[in-house]
């Protein structure tokens, strides 16, 4: 089976200049977990999950930092906690997106699918063909091809 017979063309998609308030908005409104992220002239930039807005909760990681001949070394990347500052500080889904998100084809398999999103933790992967957003494939819609025919 491939994932153009199970993904949901014409997906609902948010905009990176959007702000984040109206984004969770439409994820909560629509009961889904995540949705992609297109930029002005519509190409794919990113995809925003509940997790990305949740994680606006979260407490800002102090750095840790030990003392060594009188210098001080730090424990934690910079580039780390600039990242954690501005998912923490978002305000527009860029800020609270994950940017080149996972993609695959519609010509994919679904266990290329499954694969994924076991490996990655995922459970919304956009479906891009010749670089266009056509569609997305969720976990639901990986396990509705578990059900048998009559019961589904």
């Amino acid at each position: 089976m491939l994932v153009k017979e199970i993904m949901t063309a014409n997906p609902i998609t948010v905009s990176d200049t959007m702000e984040i308030f109206k984004a969770a908005k439409i994820l909560l409104d629509r009961r889904i977990n995540g949705v992609p992220v297109v930029n002005d002239a519509g190409k794919l930039v990113g995809i925003l999950c509940q997790s990305d807005i949740i994680a606006q909760q979260k407490k800002l990681p102090v750095p840790s930092f030990f003392s060594f001949l009188d210098g001080y070394i730090n424990l934690s990347s910079m580039k780390n906690l600039d990242k954690e500052v501005r998912k923490i500080a978002a305000t527009a889904v860029s800020d609270a997106m994950t940017p080149n998100p996972v993609t695959v084809e519609p010509d994919s398999s679904i266990e290329t699918v499954a694969a994924l999103m076991v490996d990655h933790n995922l459970h919304t992967l956009p479906v891009v063909e010749k670089g266009l957003l056509v569609g997305v494939v969720g976990k639901v819609d990986v396990l509705r091809t578990l059900m048998p025919a009559d019961h589904s």
